[in-house]
């Protein structure tokens, strides 16, 4: 009980830390929610164009804090990873874009490179698959097999014949 208790809550601030760093600087002093999700998966990259609130990186961090809130009620350890890999997933994904649009990334200070946002997602993944780690999950209901019931068999022969089966 005490690990899924561990496990649950580290996965629920590890959702929350998720849902906070697309309102954070992800690069250059550009929060997170200014990027659009579809141009991590477009050929023309990550453009200066800003996005809608909904389409922005706070899409899957949304959606994997809901996953995770899911997994804390029904102790599932699949969907709590599941949730922390999209976390996870969208952050390498934006990086690597990041990376091909700038041509390099760095790690500068008063609001140039990579800002806290980004290592509040990478961060957030990461708890949420510890609380994956963590947590026991259901207890499995084991099917016992009970042994089959003793029975003497007793041949027809042995019975008087108006008693014959």
């Amino acid at each position: 009980m005490i690990r899924n208790v561990l496990g649950s809550l580290m996965g629920l601030i590890g959702a929350a830390a998720a849902v906070w760093s697309p309102f954070r600087a992800w690069y250059d002093g550009r929060h997170g929610r200014d990027y659009r999700v579809q141009e991590l998966f477009t050929a023309a990259g990550i453009t200066d164009h800003r996005a809608a609130l909904l389409g922005s990186l706070l899409l899957p961090s949304v959606l994997a804090a809901a996953l995770t809130a899911v997994a804390v009620v029904l102790r599932s350890r699949l969907l709590m990873a599941l949730a922390g890999a999209i976390v996870l997933g969208f952050a390498v994904l934006w990086t690597v874009r990041q990376a091909q649009a700038a041509g390099t990334l760095s790690v500068g200070g008063e609001g140039m490179g990579l800002g806290d946002g980004v290592a509040n997602a990478f961060g957030a993944g990461a708890l949420i698959l510890l609380g994956a780690a963590v947590m026991r999950g259901r207890p499995t209901r084991r099917v016992r097999s009970l042994p089959p019931p003793h029975t003497t068999t007793t041949p027809p022969e042995a019975y008087p014949p108006a008693e014959r089966p």
